[in-house]
């Protein structure tokens, strides 16, 4: 029986330093409690900040704590243009050659050099899930959501597992916008070709070379 995994909408976001929060919300102040998330020890902040680019900006974009060590904005690649930074996919930590941006808070500014990244979409899962699925750690695989009417296949999904993690495949806004359209949708993960987008299009050009296996 195949795991079924539940698919969120991760919408844009900002994970930050403590001192970078300091800096935007004043000496001393720490991030307050609003709301848990999914993952365990995750959760929102009622402070918001603004993200600006060259072309444009965001108001009043959560903060997700707690307090990490670099100050990381995750958004979708819509939002880089509405911006006008450069779209990098990454794995969350992965911020090498990331564009940056200018945060706003209520006491200040500050100019990241670097940490603006597209999440690459993931699964959370925990060692028994991963057992469950045969999959392990930094797997690539497909995932088939299970959306009414609207479901797709979703490549280049990259497993993350750990005993801390509760199950759930992460997406960003536009990802979902593309399929989902019930307020739980689900997706299962299909073997196929490693998961990587390249292998289909040598599937694709096999079919149409009559080849089929």
């Amino acid at each position: 029986m195949s795991l079924k995994i539940p698919i969120e909408t991760s919408a844009r976001h900002i994970h930050i330093t403590q001192n970078d929060f300091e800096k935007l919300f004043g000496k001393g102040a720490k991030p307050t409690f609003s709301k848990e998330l999914s993952q365990p020890g995750q959760y929102a902040c009622k402070e918001r900040l603004s993200i600006i680019g060259p072309k444009g900006r965001f108001e009043k974009v959560v903060i997700l704590g707690p307090c990490r060590e670099e100050t990381q904005v995750e958004i979708s690649v819509t939002d880089t243009r509405r911006l006008g930074i450069k779209s990098v996919i990454r794995q969350s930590g992965d911020l090498d050659g990331t564009p940056g941006c200018t945060l706003a808070g209520p006491k200040g500014t500050i100019e990241l050099r670097r940490g603006v990244i597209v999440a690459k979409r993931h699964i959370h899962m925990n060692p028994v899930d991963a057992l469950r699925a045969h999959v392990k750690d930094n797997d690539i695989v497909f995932v088939i959501t299970t959306s009414y009417e609207r479901s797709l296949i979703f490549s280049d999904v990259v497993v993350r597992v750990s005993p801390s993690y509760t199950l759930a495949m992460h997406v960003d806004t536009d990802e979902a916008n593309a399929f989902a359209n019930e307020d739980n949708p689900t997706g299962v993960i299909l073997k196929l070709f490693n998961g990587h987008t390249y292998s289909l299009q040598t599937w694709a050009e096999e079919l149409q070379a009559g080849i089929d296996r």
